[in-house]
């Protein structure tokens, strides 16, 4: 491999040589000849743009990241500077970091998705189903113990079921947050239960936790009690809106 340093040296003599080759009179033959500093600068320029003296030169990609990691590494010097106890002081407040970040995500659970997007996460599919289909497919689920899956048929069921009932009008997008309030208004008895099951049913749907046995079986209770109560249609005062939710 060839080095710039042997290149340098590789123009100096061939400059060195060439000063000589001018002296035509010879008169000077065993003195040393001494190059100028601009003649031999010149030379080892040209020397050293010659190819063979590039060929183990980093990519360009390669001295891109190197300049990123460059400074990369100066800000992390300048924050482990102005930290108490330098790069360990650093690290301990990385970490605290990352431990409120994991604590917040395990509090609040996954995001949520936005209101009337399609999965999973919708109360109705674009495939109207009645009341009785919703039923019969939460008890499908509840077979197998998918428990998850056959809460949110549940809560279909009981939603759909008011919706043919007339006590609620059809919407799309209704999030499980806002049919219980509005159920709860002519349903008041239920008012306290109604809003238990739209909250089963977002931390299932939204926050992607499991619900177990005891869960389901309180939704479909809660199911058929409110199929077979009477509704109060006059005369009453409605019930407070819960927070909003994630459209079902």
């Amino acid at each position: 491999m060839v080095t710039r340093s042997a290149g340098v040296r590789t123009a100096v003599r061939e400059t060195s040589f060439a000063m000589r080759s001018d002296n035509s009179d010879g008169s000077d033959d065993g003195v040393p000849v001494t190059i100028p500093r601009t003649p031999a600068r010149e030379a080892a320029e040209d020397e050293l743009s010659k190819p063979m003296y590039h060929e183990n030169d980093p990519s360009l990609l390669r001295r891109l990241l190197d300049w990123v990691w460059e400074r990369i590494g100066d800000l992390l010097d300048a924050a482990a500077e102005a930290t108490p106890g330098g790069w360990v002081g650093l690290m301990v407040v990385a970490l605290l970091v990352v431990l409120l970040l994991v604590g917040l995500r395990l509090r609040m659970g996954a995001l949520r998705r936005a209101p009337g997007s399609a999965g999973r996460g919708e109360l109705f599919d674009d495939r109207p189903r009645s009341a009785d289909e919703h039923r019969a497919e939460a008890e499908r689920y509840a077979s197998a113990a998918r428990w998850s899956e056959a809460l949110q048929e549940r809560m279909r069921a009981l939603v759909r079921s008011l919706e043919e009932r007339a006590l609620l009008d059809p919407r799309p997008g209704r999030t499980a947050d806002e049919a219980a309030a509005e159920a709860a208004r002519v349903l008041p008895d239920h008012t306290t239960a109604l809003y238990a099951a739209a909250l089963a049913f977002d931390e299932v749907t939204y926050a992607e936790r499991p619900a177990d046995q005891a869960a389901y079986l309180r939704l479909r209770d809660l199911e058929e009690a409110v199929r077979h109560s009477r509704p109060r249609l006059a005369g009453d005062r409605p019930a407070p809106a819960a927070p909003g939710g994630g459209a079902v």
